[in-house]
């Protein structure tokens, strides 16, 4: 049986909203259980990623109004809250278009972020070519 198709309007919000692999897995974690508030360190243990980068993830996603952040004695915690119905029924999508075709969504995200290191590197390259004499 073949992989799922992602469609045009999920690919699009991919690519222009998902940074990284984290960054959507955190999504789908604190989809999966709204109640459960998602501290920096229990992120990051369950990403297997190092806090810094668990914190960078909660705080753009309460950024981009997926999330909401309440304080806590000594820690925010993170709930799945998205600012509007049309990007909770957007995030729907995509959680099941993760659960249809993982490989395909990763692939996507990952073309993303290699594309950009690739930019990145190419204009370093000019701009070192640049500096050249002849």
């Amino acid at each position: 049986m073949g992989r799922a198709e992602l469609s045009n309007d999920i690919r699009r919000f991919i690519l222009s909203s998902v940074p990284s692999v984290p960054y959507l897995e955190a999504i789908l974690l604190l989809r999966a259980d709204p109640e459960t508030g998602w501290d920096v360190p229990r992120l990051a243990a369950r990403l297997y990623v190092g806090e810094r980068q668990a914190a960078e993830v909660l705080s753009a996603l309460a950024a981009a109004g997926i999330a909401r952040g309440d304080e806590q004695a000594e820690t925010v915690l993170f709930h799945y809250e998205p600012a509007t119905d049309e990007l909770r029924e957007r995030l729907d999508a995509v959680a099941q278009a993760y659960s249809a075709n993982l490989v395909g969504v990763t692939d996507l995200i990952h073309s993303r972020t290699h594309k950009r290191a690739q930019q990145f590197a190419d204009a370093f390259r000019l701009r070192k070519d640049s500096g050249k004499k002849d």
